[in-house]
């Protein structure tokens, strides 16, 4: 045990390790990202294909499997809360970030659905899509990375362009949305948790 007193180079070092460590310990790999980002890409080509080529009248019924994503979800962070040792406060932000977003999503469907009949239906998908550009944004921002940031404004571009859309491709642009917003970033981020982690 040394005795004498710590220099300043000795001090910044200390830090930069420290900040070296907590950036490494933070675990964010990309797999909710992509869990979610294939499995609502795949209901909404599934929901497209059976209404539009197939005229089903209970096309919509395809986003009941959103349960087993649920499921899926649930499991895979009762295993990571056992495994991660320190959580950061940006990973604390993320959670509630993204607990706003459930309730919304929640709400909004709820909402929409009691009004099918008035015309809004085909205002569901912009509206959804606005919603999914949001929590991305914030993702994007709270953890400096720009891919998500895109593609949270790349969610509000085609919310705009859903607009203008028949209700049938409209359900096409969620499938477009969780490509830019999820998906990519996702994979990215896998990427750049392999690198740093490794």
């Amino acid at each position: 045990m040394r005795d004498e007193p710590v220099s300043g180079i000795e001090s910044l070092k200390i830090i930069q390790n420290m900040i070296n460590t907590a950036k490494n310990q933070f675990s964010e790999n990309g797999f909710m990202y992509l869990l979610w980002g294939w499995a609502i890409f795949t209901l909404s080509i599934s929901q497209f294909i059976l209404k539009h080529f197939f005229h089903e009248p209970r096309h919509y019924l395809v986003w009941t499997l959103v349960w087993v994503v649920l499921i899926i979800q649930a499991i895979y962070l009762w295993k990571k809360r056992k495994s991660v040792k320190v959580k950061t406060y940006a990973e604390e932000i993320l959670k509630y970030v993204w607990i706003c977003f459930v309730i919304v999503m929640f709400l909004l469907s709820f909402m929409l659905s009691q009004n099918l009949g008035s015309g809004y239906i085909s205002l569901m998908n912009p509206v959804l899509l606005v919603a999914y550009g949001i929590p991305t944004f914030l993702s994007g921002i709270i953890l400096r990375f720009r891919p998500l940031v895109f593609g949270g404004i790349g969610c509000w571009i085609l919310s705009m362009i859903a607009t203008f859309l028949s209700y049938d491709f409209t359900i096409l642009m969620l499938s477009a949305a969780v490509v830019v917003a999820w998906i990519i970033p996702g994979y990215l981020l896998q990427a750049k948790y392999k690198r740093e982690n490794s």
